[in-house]
């Protein structure tokens, strides 16, 4: 896989970890540009509400937090060149902690879910529109999160829609 698999497929080389994320190193933000942390993504889909939730988990940052992000995709909807998988969605789940602190997860911990469709005509989608579960995003792709917390805490974080980012639609 190569940039220039990409060259007229009509897809973004989108960055699963944001290179924006990482300007506090260079060496930390070229390697955002390794082809494994791109994926094609439609321009309406990576220009819009999936660069707005990058840039709403850097605010939560800003005010204080921590966050721990775990990105993927799935489905498979065509190939480019014939050797690039072209996912149907692509999804994260951001883990808010507290500042420079133990990474001490429990029943309040806030954990946003999101899955996104890879296709134009989302443009102008709020990201939120997309909040879906842990749960949701397991069951989709074979993964299990958390699995070294407690199943009750489990249940817990991965049964549950974000009631922050439903209440804060303005950001």
């Amino acid at each position: 896989m190569t940039p220039s698999d990409y060259t007229g497929s009509g897809y973004d080389r989108g960055h699963l970890v944001p290179n924006a994320d990482r300007y506090g190193s260079p060496q930390a933000n070229a390697e955002t540009f390794v082809m494994t942390n791109i994926v094609p993504q439609k321009g309406d889909l990576n220009r819009f509400p999936w660069e707005r939730l990058e840039r709403y988990s850097r605010s939560i940052v800003r005010r204080g937090n921590d966050v721990y992000i775990i990105a993927g995709v799935y489905g498979e909807k065509g190939r480019l060149r014939g050797k690039v998988t072209v996912p149907t969605n692509c999804w994260k789940i951001v883990i808010v902690l507290p500042l420079g602190g133990q990474l001490v997860i429990n029943p309040d911990t806030r954990v946003i879910a999101v899955d996104m469709p890879n296709r134009e005509g989302i443009k102008e989608d709020n990201w939120r529109k997309y909040l879906t579960t842990v749960r949701d995003i397991e069951q989709k792709t074979g993964f299990d999160f958390f699995t070294t917390l407690p199943r009750e805490l489990q249940d817990v974080l991965e049964t549950r829609v974000d009631a922050i980012s439903q209440m804060n639609r303005e950001e």
